[in-house]
Parts: C-alpha cells; sequence; structure tokens
C-alpha cells in the first residue's frame, strides 16, 4: 500500500469464479452482484500471473512496484464497467479518475503487490463503490488464499470461499487491550506516531504484521481486535470501509474520522477504538 496525492511456473490455475446464485440475502442487490462479476475477471487475470516466470515488474514515480498482471487486471476491469455501467465514474490506482458522476468504482487491482511479485499468497482485488461520497459494497478476493469478503450497505458482511459457502462476518467481543490482538503492515510510516505505536504494541496480548487488506479483513471476521495503518490511499480503503462496519466494527482515519480517503485507517471491534486513537496520536 501507499500513500498517494486507495517456485511455481506459468502454470498456475485461475481461480473458479464466485457464481451468484440469488441467494436470498438483505442487501445483496445489482451493484453487489457485479462487483462479484468483476473480481471473477480479475481473479482469472491475477491467477495466471502469479508466480508467472515472465512477469514483469516496474517502479513507478514513488517506487513502489506495478507488475504486468496489475495493469491488466485494471484495465480489463475499466473495460468491464466501459460496458456494463457507462456513466459510473471509476477511480484506480494505476490509471487514476475517468468519468464524473456521483457514482464511482474505486479499484485497486492488486493490493499487496510486493507480495504478489515474491511469489507471497497475500494479496487481493479490491472493488469498492462510492456513491454521493459513501461506500456503498465492496468486495475483496484473495484468489491464491481462496477467500472472499463482502458486504452491501445495511446488507451485512460476508466471507467463504464461495457465494453459495459463505458465512456472516463479526466483530469479536474482546473489550480491553490487554486481550486484544493487533495486526498492522509494518513499522515505515508511523514518523511522529511511533512512541504511540509502540506503547500500543506493548498493550495489546499479541501483535502479527499480518499486512494490508488482510489485517482488516480479520478484524470484520473477529480473528483479530484492531488493525492500523498510517499511510494508504482511497483505493486502499474504499472496499474495507463497508466490510468492517457492517460486521459491526468501526472504522476511522488516525483523527478518528469515518472515512476511507483520510490518508489513513484505524480498525476496530469499537469496544476500544477511542483508547486506540488516543495512544496513536500524535506527540
Amino acid at each position: 500500500m501507499g500513500r498517494q496525492s486507495g517456485c511455481a511456473g506459468p502454470d498456475v490455475a485461475p481461480a473458479q469464479p464466485f457464481t451468484v446464485p440469488l441467494p436470498a440475502m438483505a442487501g445483496f442487490d445489482d451493484d453487489l452482484r457485479f462487483a462479484h462479476v468483476l473480481a471473477d475477471a480479475a481473479d482469472d487475470i491475477t491467477m495466471r500471473r502469479f508466480k508467472a516466470l515472465d512477469l514483469r515488474v516496474e517502479s513507478k514515480p514513488d517506487l513502489t512496484p506495478v507488475s504486468d498482471a496489475d495493469l491488466a487486471a485494471e484495465e480489463s476491469l475499466r473495460h468491464v464497467l466501459s460496458r456494463a455501467r457507462p456513466r459510473d465514474a471509476v477511480l484506480g490506482e494505476e490509471t487514476g479518475m475517468t468519468g464524473v458522476g456521483n457514482r464511482c468504482w474505486v479499484l485497486d487491482p492488486i493490493d499487496g503487490t510486493k507480495n504478489f511479485v515474491r511469489g507471497v499468497p497475500v494479496w487481493a482485488t479490491l472493488i469498492g463503490l462510492m456513491v454521493s461520497g459513501d461506500v456503498t459494497v465492496g468486495v475483496v478476493s484473495a484468489p491464491a488464499l481462496g477467500r472472499r469478503w463482502w458486504a452491501a450497505r445495511d446488507g451485512g458482511a460476508w466471507t467463504g470461499r464461495s457465494l453459495t459457502k459463505a458465512s456472516p462476518c463479526r466483530v469479536s467481543e474482546v473489550a480491553s487491550l490487554q486481550d486484544a490482538s493487533f495486526s498492522y503492515a509494518s513499522l515505515n510510516g508511523w514518523n511522529n506516531r511511533m512512541d504511540g505505536f509502540l506503547d500500543l504494541t506493548r498493550s495489546v496480548w499479541r501483535t502479527r504484521a499480518f499486512g494490508d487488506f488482510w489485517s482488516h479483513m480479520l478484524v470484520a471476521e473477529g480473528a483479530v481486535d484492531i488493525s492500523a495503518e498510517p499511510s494508504v490511499s482511497l483505493w486502499d480503503l474504499a472496499a474495507l470501509q463497508v466490510i468492517v462496519e457492517e460486521a459491526g466494527g468501526t472504522f476511522t482515519d488516525l483523527t478518528g474520522k469515518p472515512t476511507p480517503d483520510g490518508g489513513s485507517v484505524v480498525c476496530t471491534n469499537g469496544r476500544m477504538h477511542a483508547e486506540v486513537l488516543d495512544l496513536l496520536k500524535e506527540r
């Protein structure tokens, strides 16, 4: 993830699509169905390129890597969107904003590109829909892990290997820091919040750097209680916000604003959020 101004060779099998069988699920509307179609398209491209011996990787101006899979996945999603949702705007990590209007699809073709290019399976395609500035739909697809998480506003949060084998996401009920598990991405970027970050790590029961999207999805499903990152972009977070909130969690930036566009993120099960923000404040 970066802040903007969001072994085996090429014989890796493509991910199996998450078919949509019309489940009786509140909030499972056309936009969420369509987001799953987009995720299926991305999974097919990314899994074909994952661990490919001829994977091409370049450095962007901010010195973060971009692979041919990142570019191909975003291009494919934009093509599908241009045909199926021609009036919607699109914001993608690799090619920026196109279109105007109150509906905007926010895409991160591969969140965790550094993992992807090294053959680490912790990476995902993030697909969010914002309507009038609010996130209404989010899908996080991690095909190398065989996992997907999704939510639509007021429809609950869900996870599973397929839509027919899905289970609801719910945050934990851990109520004290001394019993809490905290996940983050890395030590980089905390700067003048480093003292607070270290204080938080000393206050909790357990710390692990699961990193990127996975930290926050683990909060949503109750396996982790706190996650935080000091430097992220809208495309890193749009899809995540609705999932965490629909799972019963609290999602804010480091100042406490419930936004995916604040340049930072803190997710909790809600019970310790104020305490975590207080520890992480600038000093």
